[in-house]
């Protein structure tokens, strides 16, 4: 999946850059889906979530209070994957995620300190609030947006995904250095997602369902496919 943040502080223009890019995405083909996080979301028609749904394909709201689609707590981004089934996600929000790059907006104020602070080595650009290209943001999303599975499981040799992210947006690595999405022993999908496995997981998974086949009449070794409905 192709996935950018957009990272910045309170009136930085996050959401108005967001609504630009999705219009922009959404002109040259793709569906595009967008992740909000929030303080909360009693907000009124118009505000940001308003604008997001006039042009997305699917919003989804995360606050501390709830999650919008829509859980009486919050849920990670992680586990709403399986529910989003898009061309390009767009993720409002979210300075802890270290397992896809951001675009970094700076407010009128801000100078080097705050963008050394929002960028943390993951920024695929840094722009100033009111003067970003959406086009050329959008051709950069297309090129370079990624999404690791965020197990940080170290299968990768990395100490977790966010050093394998930076890696890759600083050109010293690249998405299929990791373990989990360059495919292994077990793939698992659900309603056509594919879900994240941690290496060890599947090596355990598959030897114990080779296990249990091998006791069935007309097994022999090979690819292995389960269905389940």
């Amino acid at each position: 999946m192709i996935a950018v943040s957009l990272i910045g502080y309170k009136n930085s223009g996050k959401t108005t850059l967001g609504v630009s890019l999705a219009r922009e995405l959404k002109a040259r083909g793709r569906s595009v889906s967008v992740v909000k996080h929030a303080g909360h979301f009693t907000e009124p028609e118009g505000a940001d979530t308003a604008q997001y749904k006039a042009v997305a394909d699917m919003v989804v709201g995360i606050s501390e209070g709830e999650t919008l689609v829509s859980w009486p707590k919050e849920r990670p981004l992680l586990e709403l994957l399986p529910l989003i089934k898009t061309d390009v996600l767009l993720v409002e929000g979210g300075k802890k995620l270290g397992y896809l790059p951001r675009i970094v907006i700076l407010g009128e104020k801000d100078g080097e300190l705050e963008a050394e602070e929002l960028s943390r080595g993951l920024a695929l650009a840094v722009v100033r609030k009111g003067t970003a290209d959406p086009a050329a943001l959008a051709g950069l999303i297309l090129d370079k947006g990624f999404l690791l599975p965020g197990l940080s499981c170290g299968a990768c040799e990395r100490k977790g995904c966010t050093q394998l992210t930076r890696e890759i947006v600083a050109g010293t690595a690249s998405f299929e250095e990791c373990v989990v999405t360059g495919g292994g022993t077990v793939t698992i999908k659900v309603d056509g997602a594919e879900l994240a496995v941690n290496p060890f997981v599947a090596r355990f998974m598959a030897s114990g369902l080779r296990g249990m086949l091998s006791e069935l009449k007309g097994f022999s070794p090979g690819t292995i496919e389960i269905t389940l409905e």
